[in-house]
């Protein structure tokens, strides 16, 4: 069933979320933190029994110096310079197995794909750990580390993200003029965080985003992973505010502003996950070029092989299609 406004309604929604006054400061020393740290790109070739794909094991520094695992797939024997897509993944899953996710490749693009830290046993396995700060919290990662935006578990996966694109302008094989960013869920959330730490991003492609308005997403859904802040709160009552302050350094609604990368976002009327609202607000607020595609009659996994099409089409317009 529809789980939302009408869609007239959520064309017109902003969100509900502020923005904190020091958002530019936290993440301009956060970043800054992780640059002293040398990136150290390893790279290293996968055999498979693939023969229009090559496939290399690609490591880097992540935020803290963590060794963040990747998976880069390029056209068997492209010689580069390549239009390249990043790629983040959705909670509860890792880079997956490096014989998965080969569209993007397929389509002749260099394809980086980020492990996550410290997930990727729910639906795909994933090889980062996380290091951080121990402390009460939910099973899930939404709140570990919740009580200060310093120590929150996103503050280290976002540090990650921007780094690995970071990583994949080191890559002999890319182009770093033509680099896009993409994810699915929570992976959308991230791609809206690097599009919005980052001014040299090409197109962003963001299917049904996690990680936005999280003062209406936490109390309209009972779903999770929304409902592990609920829980949370449930027990910690004191602590409201505490923990939306620390939210509001990573939401969706706060980095929209600051990107201007061409973006398609997409959305599903059903999803019950990631409440169709919350996407329309950080579409709503997205600074750059945009369109949005709604999917009237599917829940959290959206047009699934139509939105991976559709990033496609907006890479080949926005990236240059790659020569064939």
């Amino acid at each position: 069933m529809l789980t939302d406004s009408p869609e007239l309604e959520l064309r017109r929604y902003s969100g509900s979320q502020t923005e904190p006054e020091d958002f530019d400061r936290f993440w301009s020393e956060t970043l800054a933190e992780a640059s002293g740290r040398p990136l150290d790109v390893d790279v290293r070739p996968v055999a498979t029994s693939m023969t229009t794909i090559d496939v290399f094991d690609v490591t880097f520094r992540g935020s803290g110096g963590t060794r963040v695992r990747a998976w880069l797939r390029v056209p068997r024997n492209a010689t580069g310079p390549l239009p390249t897509v990043v790629q983040y993944v959705g909670y509860g899953g890792g880079r997956g197995h490096a014989a998965e996710s080969l569209l993007l490749a397929a389509s002749g693009f260099a394809h980086l794909q980020m492990d996550t830290r410290g997930q990727g046993a729910g639906w795909s396995r994933g090889d980062t750990p996380d290091d951080g700060p121990a402390g009460p919290a939910i099973p899930g990662v939404m709140t570990r580390g919740i009580r200060d935006p310093h120590t929150y578990y996103y503050r280290r996966l976002f540090t990650d993200a921007v780094r690995a694109v970071d990583a994949a302008r080191a890559l002999e094989i890319v182009d770093p003029g033509r680099i896009a960013v993409q994810g699915g869920s929570q992976g959308a959330g991230i791609a809206l965080a690097v599009a919005g730490l980052r001014d040299d991003i090409a197109a962003v492609a963001a299917f049904v985003p996690f990680l936005c308005d999280f003062p209406r997403a936490t109390r309209i859904t009972d779903a999770y992973p929304y409902r592990e802040v609920a829980d949370y709160l449930r027990i910690h009552r004191d602590e409201v505010e505490r923990v939306h302050r620390t939210l509001s350094y990573f939401d969706g609604l706060n980095f929209a502003p600051r990107a201007t990368a061409p973006a398609v976002f997409t959305t599903a009327l059903m999803d019950a996950i990631c409440p169709p609202s919350t996407v329309f607000a950080a579409f709503n607020r997205y600074a750059g070029d945009k369109d949005i595609t709604v999917w009237e009659y599917n829940a959290h996994e959206g047009g699934a092989i139509e939105d991976e099409l559709l990033a496609i089409t907006h890479f080949q317009t926005h990236l240059g299609a790659p020569e064939r």
